[in-house]
């Protein structure tokens, strides 16, 4: 079964192919981040616009690079939120005019679901459940427990910013750039991981929710005060080895949060036969590093196979619907069209 996708949910025009929810056939992404960097930070009208005019170019390459035409995809896929809504509109819209007139069928797909799949692109094992998931990104963080396929159970989520979110707000504090968590995946090779006394919010005992919120401002106040001791005027006057160390700590940080809530959720549920890490932040070389030194034995570690299945991308909306779809295809055989959400609730 050959699924077609679309992904428009924040700033990339994604469009993909993928066969029975494993086989990326093509995988397109029409990235807006040169155009958000000017503003350090996506502004959602001008990110529809540039959607409006990449989504039928993005959907043409898709097609000429899986050697497909309409009459050879059996399935449309689109993200139904959360997201920007101005921006799921595009998508939706234009899903549900090809699902009209090119008589398919249409399968709507939650973005977090979606990140919660991209494990299964490529993968050439089977994948073993339970699973445990820790999905990272910029505008969510959440603790899953996937028992089935469309089995979710929310075991923990963020009270404030994503870690994410959080990455590209200390990124424009340090004078960076964006986004953020490249950036300063990047400088804090050079840092110290140890030099900064940052805090780690753990919340209550035995919570599994998350708070970046009280991190950033540990980090604003650093920077705060080293420019009032050094007598400078901005951020981009600072020493590198002073960026570079405060990144570092604060990624590490970040890890040990993360890290942590994740071990602690796996001794709570020690049923689970592997561990998953998806979401951009899931690209994050430490934060692999540190579950994989971590992880309980006989627990099998997957995170995305390649980058471009970290970050938002059309390929695991497309294997999120083959696996809906055949969880349960009576669902999706009316014809309806799929309406944009800012829901984070993942059941579906």
């Amino acid at each position: 079964m050959k699924v077609l996708a679309i992904e428009t949910s924040c700033d990339e025009t994604a469009a993909a192919i993928v066969e029975d929810g494993r086989k990326v056939l093509s995988n397109v992404i029409a990235s807006q981040i040169d155009l958000h960097a000017k503003t350090g930070g996506v502004v959602p009208e001008v990110a529809a616009r540039e959607h409006v005019l990449k989504v039928i170019p993005v959907l043409d390459e898709c097609l000429t690079l899986a050697g497909c035409d309409w009459d050879g995809i059996d399935a449309v896929a689109v993200t139904r939120g959360p997201g920007l809504v101005s921006s799921l509109i595009i998508g939706t819209e234009t899903a549900n005019t090809i699902s009209y007139v090119k008589n398919k069928v249409l399968v709507p797909v939650q973005h977090i679901v979606g990140h919660i799949y991209s494990n299964w692109l490529e993968a050439e094992e089977k994948i073993e459940f339970p699973v445990l998931i820790l999905t990272v990104s910029g505008g969510h963080n959440e603790l899953v427990l996937m028992r089935g396929h469309n089995e979710f159970e929310i075991l923990g989520e963020t009270r404030d910013d994503a870690a994410g979110e959080a990455f590209d707000k200390v990124a424009r504090i340090l004078g960076l750039g964006y986004p953020g968590g490249p950036i300063i995946s990047k400088v804090a090779l050079d840092g110290d991981k140890g030099a900064f006394a940052l805090p780690r919010s753990y919340l209550e005992k035995g919570s599994l929710d998350f708070s970046f919120s009280g991190l950033k401002t540990a980090v604003l106040n650093e920077v705060k005060s080293y420019i009032q001791k050094n007598d400078i005027k901005s951020e981009s006057e600072m020493d590198d080895k002073f960026r570079d160390d405060l990144a570092a700590s604060f990624q590490e940080a970040v890890v040990e949060v993360l890290g942590k809530k994740l071990l602690m959720a796996a001794d709570k549920y020690p049923e689970i036969k592997e561990i998953h890490l998806a979401g951009g932040v899931s690209a994050n070389t430490r934060l692999r590093e540190y579950i994989a030194d971590n992880i309980p034995n006989g627990i099998k570690f997957r995170h995305p196979k390649t980058i471009p299945f970290c970050t938002d991308n059309a390929a695991m909306i497309a294997a999120a619907a083959y696996f809906l779809f055949q969880k349960n295809p009576e669902r999706y055989k009316e014809k309806t069209n799929v309406v944009p959400t800012t829901s984070f609730e993942i059941a579906s």
